[in-house]
């Protein structure tokens, strides 16, 4: 297997804050990894060291010769006066059918940016994202770092990237919240936990499963580590000249386990108990709202009544009119026709896009609360000072003495959240909530919001994240119409597949019955449902495609054996000799079994469609 980059030893800190030591990973080609880790732990930091974006303290990482790294990050950089097709367009290959104009002017198309003549300075910044998404994939690189690929990307266009990176035989480096996205196109997780880089042979399903195996190994030694260090303190703490004659390794232990003691295996999770107040039965009611931009519909005589604690979720491409129906129901934008009746308990709570850009970056992160409130109620019985407040954040002490301007997109995040929940709203909407936050603040969320006494209106990308908390769905066709779901989002792209294939099924019928009168006997439909069955899989055929599956799992896990060893540094020449020429023979029956199980899942495909 062709080793494309290797990491050995890798350390950085700043100042005396040590986010990851003595890191080693080796990446290979073919490989798709998702790295996860909490905010502020140095996910990103990782992806700009392998980028050659930022320096580190010692280690090495080198790559190997001709290897070409692409690099999305999260905010790209772009010069503003170039077109979307001078920063887009690839260098020309001899070996395309298309040209690069070509083949960047269609995937932009797919991404939905269609004004190639604009300048990059002029696109919001989803567009920009996208612009630079579609770039990175055009360039083909053989190594692709990904720093939260969906963030900005309409939920249509997720699917699409899943697909494309799950199918493409890519090198893939990511870090994303989407746990769908991370399940269906890694085949290794890596997190960043305690200073260290810990691995996962799997997708996001197996990594949970596995990491909580580490979780109660870990409490089972550090617990073995305290009862020795206790026996080491009582011998420690006898007189000076009891101890003098003692082996020196014999205090050297003693440090030793006092500092292994002093990892803290606690979930490091953001608490979010804070109650809501009371609301009423009556929360809004629309009644005829009409809502236009010129020639673009928003909303076209809409009505509708909401109930005490609905939880809804709102999907739709993007420009359909999401934002615009929020501020709406806000009252910051004034409906053409029709009104909002809005109940007197309603006390809204508004997680927006623009209000991260809301805070005064001057301030340090305590005093920015303090001016909201001294105090944070809780419930009945429960008050806080700001700073504990804050402090059920994961904001330390230290960290509350910050100045805004020097978070972290997460930290800022999890600020905002704060600040709208510490006025115990007890109708939320959020906006696009999922963007920044880490895995395991979105769990902690998601398991806040499923249990609020209150409203929540959400519009999300985060397929998991609607799945979890919503009821049903306002869905956004455009043209002014909105589709009342009754369902979680799987539930509704499950539905509209159906409708798809009803729909093609009609088509053929008609055009069956169509054929049937313009040739008399001649019946393409019956010959078209003859070539399906044909198509078909056979009983032989369904066998091997069990058995591909399984070899594909054996050889897999194989093949990271044989990484791990080859990563450790433990080998000798001989062996990295024979593990080499292992590891191409891996590479070659994986790609063999894989290409003939996706020949077998495409004909069974074709034969459902």
């Amino acid at each position: 297997m062709r080793s494309l980059l290797q990491i050995n030893g890798l350390t950085k800190s700043y100042g005396d804050r040590m986010l990851f030591a003595d890191v080693t990973l080796g990446i290979y080609e073919g490989d798709k990894i998702g790295l996860v880790a909490q905010n502020g732990t140095g996910k990103t930091t990782f992806l700009n060291i392998i980028a050659g974006k930022e320096d580190y303290d010692s280690g090495s990482i080198v790559v190997s010769d001709g290897v070409r790294i692409g690099y999305l990050e999260q905010t790209p950089p772009f010069d503003p006066e170039m077109s979307v097709a001078e920063y887009a367009t690839p260098s020309p290959r001899n070996s395309d059918d298309w040209n690069s104009t070509d083949r960047m002017a269609g995937l932009l198309t797919q991404f939905k940016v269609g004004d190639l003549d604009r300048k990059m300075g002029t696109l919001s910044g989803g567009q920009a994202k996208r612009v630079a998404l579609a770039k990175i994939l055009l360039e083909e690189p053989d190594l692709l770092i990904l720093d939260e690929p969906t963030n900005h990307l309409d939920i249509d266009m997720i699917e699409w990237l899943e697909d494309y990176l799950a199918r493409q035989r890519v090198t893939v480096l990511m870090v994303t919240h989407d746990r769908y996205f991370l399940d269906k196109v890694c085949s290794k997780i890596i997190e960043i936990d305690i200073q260290q880089l810990f691995s996962y042979d799997g997708n996001f399903d197996y990594y949970l499963r596995k990491r909580e195996e580490r979780m109660d190994n870990m409490e089972a030694e550090l617990a073995r580590v305290k009862n020795l260090l206790r026996t080491e303190l009582e011998w420690m703490r006898r007189q000076p000249q009891a101890r003098g004659s003692k082996a020196k390794y014999r205090i050297d232990n003693f440090h030793d386990l006092e500092r292994r003691s002093q990892v803290n295996l606690s979930e490091k999770n953001v608490q979010l108990d804070v109650k809501s107040s009371y609301i009423g039965s009556k929360i809004f009611e629309a009644k005829g709202v009409s809502k236009a931009f010129g020639p673009i519909k928003i909303l076209d005589d809409w009505n509708y009544t909401f109930a005490r604690y609905e939880k809804v979720g709102i999907v739709g491409d993007n420009g359909a009119g999401k934002s615009t129906f929020i501020k709406l129901l806000l009252g910051i934008e004034k409906p053409d026709h029709g009104r909002f009746d809005i109940g007197q308990t309603v006390r809204w709570g508004y997680y927006s896009q623009e209000g991260m850009t809301g805070f005064d970056e001057s301030k340090k992160v305590i005093d920015a609360v303090r001016e909201i409130a001294e105090e944070v109620r809780i419930d009945d019985k429960t008050r806080l000072s700001a700073s504990a407040f804050l402090s059920r954040f994961l904001f330390t002490p230290a960290t509350q003495q910050k100045y805004i301007s020097k978070l972290s997109g997460g930290e800022r995040r999890r600020l905002y959240l704060a600040t709208v929940l510490m006025r115990q709203p007890n109708f939320l909407i959020l906006d696009e909530p999922t963007n920044d936050l880490d895995i395991m603040t979105l769990t902690v969320l998601e398991d806040y919001l499923s249990r609020f006494q209150g409203c929540v209106l959400v519009v999300s990308h985060d397929r998991f994240f609607l799945d979890r908390i919503v009821d049903h769905l306002f869905v956004f066709k455009g043209n002014g119409v909105v589709r009342d779901f009754p369902g979680d989002y799987s539930t509704y792209r499950h539905c509209l597949k159906q409708e798809a294939r009803e729909a093609k099924n009609k088509a053929a019928d008609e055009g069956e019955v169509k054929a049937q009168s313009d040739n008399g006997n001649h019946n393409p439909g019956n010959e078209e449902r003859k070539r399906r069955q044909a198509m078909k899989l056979t009983f032989k055929e369904r066998k091997e495609m069990e058995q591909l599956e399984k070899d594909i799992e054996t050889l897999t896990a194989e093949k990271s054996e044989l990484e791990a060893k080859m990563s450790s540094g433990e080998m000798n020449t001989d062996e990295i000799i024979s593990a080499g020429n292992r590891m191409q023979e891996l590479v070659a029956q994986i790609d063999e079994f894989e290409m003939r199980l996706l020949e077998l899942m495409e004909k069974e495909e074709a034969a459902n469609a």
